[in-house]
């Protein structure tokens, strides 16, 4: 894992893949759970005898979101911002959903470091997410996740 607590140490970075983050099982009882707690009970996720019957992938699938929501968990597999006196997650840019998840299959995260807007006191820092299945070459997620980090000191 990169260890990284400047915004001099990203600079150093810049426009360069970071990591690999390891895989991550997708299960139905996690998407079903995702399911409840979001309200998103969509049968392409949530009945695996109808979409194994009528849907158009199979079998179940994981929410878009339900990826998307895994990016923290996995990019502190790739990177640790640590040394920084705060990392707060700005927001999302260009988020798209170009492939399905199975449920039974694996995702993992390829970050690379984008852009770093420069602000008193740290900056603006943009990944770019790829989100990787273990059963497909197309990815299943992409976008840029901006993260705004505070110097310590």
């Amino acid at each position: 894992m990169l260890a990284v607590s400047t915004i001099e140490e990203l600079h150093g970075r810049l426009g360069q893949e970071l990591g690999v983050s390891d895989w991550h099982p997708v299960t139905q009882q996690d998407i079903t759970l995702f399911a409840e707690v979001t309200h998103d009970r969509q049968w392409i996720h949530t009945d695996v005898e109808k979409a194994a019957a009528l849907g158009p992938f199979g079998g179940t699938i994981a929410h878009g979101y339900y990826t998307l929501a895994l990016a923290m968990h996995l990019m502190q597999q790739v990177v640790s911002l640590d040394g920084f006196a705060m990392v707060i997650n700005y927001g999302l840019n260009r988020v798209r959903f170009p492939a399905p998840l199975p449920v039974g299959d694996r995702v993992r995260l390829r970050l690379s470091l984008e852009r770093i807007e420069n602000r008193a006191g740290g900056g603006d820092v943009t990944f770019l997410m790829s989100f990787e299945s273990a059963g497909q070459e197309k990815p299943v997620c992409i976008a840029e996740s901006v993260v705004r980090v505070f110097d310590a000191g």
